[in-house]
């Protein structure tokens, strides 16, 4: 160990290695042009999964850019070319599409299972760093993914190779989500557990309060009442309705502090002269992430959600949200 690196050595060192990577990552922009737009167009005319595979360091980055595709609505997944040589290789049908990852183009393990690959007639997209390998001329189709040093001062460890692997793997899941159209909605189909996931696939109906849960009384109820509605149900508000559930008005916590403020009689004073006639309301079918941004415009803490009818069906406020994950 070099106990002479002062901090600021170490931290010069890590700045020419960021300095190389870019360097490496920059040497890609030239070099997508019409091979990129053919490995595109082999992966939008699959009509099976994409198929990545890679050896060593170059298999860590292939299965991130397996997943980043599959994530993105283009089905894929990895294979480990050393298990494939061993049964794995039953997993590639004719129509699948492989992509195949070697800096150097000359890995055993992936050129032992090519002339599998080219007896199904399945095709294959090479990343590697030498155009003239053997990997890059059995390929249907070629990307140059070298750079011009590793990060790495022995210039031996995959560092730069595999991030300039990695950039490009991305690039090639970009153009295909934007070809496919693909969308925040379909995102979040794919991450369903995510904040994403919650934000835009559920629904009010999925958080609100049903039933006996929801604070209701009729117009002509005297606030006393009104007010025991309120602290039984626990949303600091109740819907004030007609004799068909209709809403007219709600009563919320602002308004008892204007009735007591005007000293109502709690005991004969009805609901409906208290009341906030021009209630916030939301339909059951809404996302919950348009009911979040309703409260944040209004600045309140609960709706009332109704049918096509004005017919009080569910509530809910913030905190349902905030347990849904919603915000």
């Amino acid at each position: 160990m070099d106990s002479a690196l002062t901090d600021e050595n170490l931290v010069d060192v890590a700045r020419q290695a960021l300095g190389i990577e870019i360097e490496g990552l920059q040497a890609q922009l030239p070099r997508l042009g019409a091979e990129f737009a053919r490995a595109c167009r082999i992966c939008l005319a699959c009509r099976g999964r994409i198929v990545v595979t890679g050896m060593g360091k170059s298999g860590h980055i292939a299965g991130k850019i397996a997943a980043t595709l599959a994530s993105t609505g283009t089905p894929a997944f990895f294979v480990h070319p050393g298990e494939a040589s061993h049964g794995d290789i039953g997993m590639i049908t004719r129509d699948d599409a492989v992509l195949a990852l070697s800096n150097s183009g000359e890995t055993d393990e992936i050129l032992t299972i090519i002339p599998v690959i080219k007896r199904l007639g399945v095709p294959l997209v090479a990343l590697t760093g030498n155009p003239n390998s053997t990997l890059s001329r059995m390929a249907t189709v070629h990307l140059d993914i070298g750079v011009p040093a590793e990060a790495c001062p022995l210039n031996l460890a995959p560092t730069a190779s595999t991030t300039a692997a990695l950039g490009v793997g991305d690039a090639l899941a970009v153009a295909l989500l934007k070809a496919r159209g693909f969308t925040e909605e379909d995102f979040a189909r794919s991450h369903p557990a995510g904040n994403l996931g919650r934000r835009l696939l559920l629904h009010v109906k999925d958080v609100m309060r049903t039933g006996s849960n929801v604070p209701k009384v009729l117009a002509d109820t005297p606030l006393s009442e009104g007010l025991m509605e309120v602290t039984r149900k626990g949303l600091g508000m109740t819907a004030v309705v007609d004799s068909d559930d209709r809403v007219i008005g709600i009563f919320t916590d602002g308004d008892l502090r204007r009735a007591l403020y005007a000293s109502a009689d709690l005991r004969t004073t009805p609901m409906h002269e208290l009341m906030t006639r021009r209630a916030k309301t939301v339909q059951a079918t809404m996302l919950a992430a348009e009911a979040v941004h309703l409260m944040e415009q209004y600045r309140i803490t609960s709706l009332l959600v109704v049918d096509a009818d004005d017919r009080v069906v569910g509530a809910l406020n913030v905190h349902d949200l905030m347990r849904a994950g919603v915000v």
